[in-house]
């Protein structure tokens, strides 16, 4: 597998990619750093945001969404304006965390204890505070889970029947069913701790394996649809934190990564590999 880095960009917290198809664009994120990134036709644009952004998620109408702390918010591209859309999660001291948008381009916002400062430290994570929430087209917020550490890995089926859902803090990846009334039935666990880190986010490919990006172990995991241990892939990161599926064909993984203690040149890049199996498609917000 041929790896580079996409940009000479460093992010002290990449997150949350998004492949656009419709425009071959990468969108992703520096949570700490409030910074929301495009990568188009070989440019890069940095918007600057007011808060920590956990999400940047471009919508069918031609704006995208940015999900801060106070809320989610609508990002106009060519004047740069926000406007709120809605605030997901009433709870203090809460951000969002992982989110991306179903089949029917519903957005699955994730949220925690924040646990950033305001120039980018760590702080504690004392609270099992946040939840998991969906916001449909016109804005409607239905709350799913409460009770959440650190939501990351938002993946549905194809038939929409069931997600992968994770919490690092319990280092394990979860699998719901979804009930006839958009409700969440009682998690399975589906993929528990492992020795290579904690679990991240991830992308699933068109087989269904579930690639996972492993904090603090250097590399993605690629899962069986039963959560078994199919390849390693090494990479030449600490702490990568989500990927997704991206370029003409989907064969190409965008992997977003945080700086770390050990320093590596390329921590807190976006790397791209060359990869043997197609991945699945990204979804606008359908607002």
């Amino acid at each position: 597998m041929s790896l580079s880095a996409v940009t000479a960009h460093r992010a002290q917290l990449g997150e949350g990619p998004f492949w656009d198809g419709p425009t071959q664009a990468l969108y992703w994120v520096d949570i700490a750093g409030k910074q929301a990134l495009r990568l188009k036709d070989g440019e890069l644009r940095i918007w600057r945001m007011p808060e920590h952004v956990s999400a940047f998620i471009p919508c069918e109408r031609g704006d995208a969404l940015v999900t801060l702390s106070s809320g989610v918010y609508r990002l106009d591209l060519a004047t740069d304006a926000l406007t709120l859309l809605c605030q997901a999660d009433p709870h203090p001291g809460n951000r969002g965390n992982e989110a991306r948008c179903d089949a029917q381009g519903r957005l699955w916002l994730g949220t925690m204890q924040n646990n950033i400062g305001e120039h980018g430290e760590d702080l504690p994570i004392t609270r099992r505070s946040g939840g998991l929430f969906r916001v449909d087209a016109d804005a409607t917020v239905t709350p799913l889970l409460q009770g959440l550490g650190i939501p990351n890995t938002l993946l549905w089926s194809d038939d929409g029947s069931q997600v992968h859902f994770g919490d690092s803090l319990d280092g394990t990846l979860y699998q719901h069913g979804i009930q006839a009334d958009g409700g969440l039935a009682s998690p399975t666990v589906w993929f528990g701790p492992h020795p290579r880190g904690g679990p991240d986010g991830s992308a699933m490919d068109a087989d269904g394996y579930i690639w996972n990006a492993r904090w603090d172990g250097s590399c993605l995991l690629r899962l069986t649809p039963t959560g078994e241990v199919d390849r390693v892939i090494e990479l030449p990161v600490s702490r990568p934190t989500s990927c997704v599926f991206g370029g003409p064909r989907l064969t190409t993984l965008f992997i977003t990564s945080a700086a770390s203690p050990l320093d590596h040149p390329l921590d807190g890049a976006v790397l791209a590999i060359d990869v043997d199996v197609p991945g699945k498609p990204c979804h606008r917000f359908a607002g």
